[in-house]
């Protein structure tokens, strides 16, 4: 049955929607809460969080996602940072927001959860009558705190029209159309679920909401849910194809993979394992999610600009480069409120990003001679080792390749002599053994001599985002846990230098 959102048997209808929103408004006013006031959500995805946020646009106030897996050091920067005059949060995250001690304490708690009964129990009961407090399309809906890789997350200020274009973008990358069905495991707290939010008010589809994103019974949940989608981003394809191959896994109605973090060298395994169309995109909060989207199928290619925005790539001398060259990833709006207007309370990550009406990505790309952007990583997560700038992500792809791999991590590291080393993290299938150097060996023939890491770490898995991607910040840079290529060797000497500045 055709609805706005679906959980396991229970199907929502936009009557539903429509009233328990108006309930969720409601209360928030009850509460004694007015326009522009924040309200941190720290649940877990389920149809009440889809009422709370419709909700809060009715009643005009500002949504703080927080992930409810935050706790300690991370969950009381987000609070202070934010100050929430209101908390929503599953009663089992109590216990994280009473031990991360936030100094600023000027909010209300309200937990759920099946043992602890709250308001939104009971937010299809009555029929409330409730007042919208009109929006425009730069009235501020959400308060979205980046996912933090290589520090504290910054809090991108998200408007009503930014929500707006992150719909558009994503029912024109994904293909979407009416009478679809889109699995969504993706978490709401990022914007790669946030960005569906609004799509069944665009298009006669419905949102076949998951608990969350599992390997095991993701082919499961598709054909259960009726999926005609499904959203990946970071490792999710790997992932599955780590997975022991069934015939499950080609026994569904998915017409349309589609998201970030598909390789080129990988593009048409995916497709002809999963019987599946992958659409690549390229975007990030502030760019209202999607900014550029592969719909020609070009492996590796994040595609062609949506139609609010152009792209450039950029020296660092701000000249555009040739085609097929690497630079920065400049981003120009074309509409207005399609680009964010900055950082909450951090004016000097605004002015960094924001350049001339701009958005300076930090994103290395190249793009061909057909206007086709390609991503090349973050530059921030290049390493300059032998008097290269290497590429982390390039490296890690070639390491997936390896059948023993799971996923991998490389980052640079302090050197005795020199710039930096290359230090890699690699997580192994489970119960598979290789040896840092037969792994170290195996690479040798496939990446470029200063590519090739000299320092191999082992790890049993990695700490990522709710994006899933890896957390490198976590990641220790320290390497007396490591194997290392190169043969112990005395004090650094002149002839020392010479050996290791030398390509191998």
């Amino acid at each position: 049955m055709a609805g706005f959102a679906s959980l396991g048997d229970r199907t929502y209808s936009f009557r539903d929607l429509d009233r328990a929103s108006r309930a969720a408004a409601a209360e928030f006013a009850a509460k004694g809460l007015v326009p522009g006031d924040r309200v941190a959500i720290m649940m877990a995805n389920r149809p009440e969080v889809l009422f709370l946020l419709y909700g809060l646009a009715r009643a005009g106030l500002v949504w703080v996602p927080i992930n409810p897996q935050q706790r300690g050091v991370g969950l009381r920067y987000l609070i202070e940072h934010s100050q929430p005059n209101l908390v929503i949060a599953d009663d089992s995250r109590l216990q994280s927001l009473q031990e991360c001690r936030p100094q600023f304490s000027g909010f209300e708690v309200i937990a759920h959860g099946p043992t602890t009964p709250s308001f939104l129990d009971h937010l299809l009961d009555e029929d409330i009558p409730w007042q919208d407090v009109p929006a425009t399309t730069d009235s501020l809906f959400a308060i979205m705190y980046t996912s933090g890789t290589t520090g504290h997350p910054k809090g991108v200020l998200v408007t009503h029209g930014m929500m707006r274009f992150a719909a558009e973008a994503a029912i024109l990358l994904a293909d979407a159309r009416d009478g679809d069905r889109l699995l969504m495991w993706e978490p709401l707290y990022h914007v790669g679920g946030a960005q569906v939010l609004l799509m069944p008010l665009l298009r006669r589809l419905t949102i076949a909401m998951v608990e969350r994103f599992s390997a095991s019974r993701f082919w499961q949940e598709v054909r259960e849910t009726g999926s005609t989608h499904i959203h990946y981003l970071g490792g999710i394809l790997q992932m599955l194809q780590q997975r022991p191959a069934s015939a499950s896994e080609r026994e569904h109605g998915v017409r349309v993979g589609w998201g970030a973090g598909a390789r080129a060298d990988n593009w048409n395994a995916i497709q002809d394992r999963f019987g599946i169309s992958l659409r690549e995109a390229y975007g990030m909060t502030e760019t209202s999610s999607i900014a550029t989207y592969n719909g020609d199928g070009t492996p590796g290619s994040v595609g062609r600009t949506v139609p609010w925005f152009s792209v450039q790539i950029l020296d660092d001398a701000g000249r555009p480069v040739p085609p097929d060259s690497r630079g920065e990833i400049v981003l120009t709006p074309l509409a207005p409120h399609a680009l964010f207007a900055g950082y909450y309370r951090n004016e000097d990550a605004t002015k960094a990003a924001l350049r001339d009406g701009k958005m300076y990505t930090n994103d290395v790309g190249s793009m061909d001679q057909d206007g086709r952007l390609y991503f090349h990583g973050r530059k921030t997560d290049s390493i300059r080792c032998r008097g290269e700038n290497v590429s982390a992500m390039e490296i890690e792809q070639v390491v997936a390749m390896h059948p023993a791999v799971v996923d991998a991590a490389a980052l640079g590291v302090d050197a005795q002599i020199g710039e930096q080393e290359i230090k890699l993290f690699v997580q192994l299938k489970q119960g598979v053994d290789l040896s840092a150097a037969s792994l170290s060996e195996w690479l040798s023939d496939r990446l470029a001599a200063y590519q090739n890491p000299r320092y191999i770490a082992f790890v049993k898995e990695f700490e990522r985002t709710p994006s899933e991607r890896i957390m490198k910040h976590r990641l220790e840079r320290g390497v007396s846990d490591s194997w290392d290529r190169l043969p112990p060797t005395k004090a650094p000497t002149s002839n020392d230098s010479k050996m290791l500045e030398t390509p191998r």
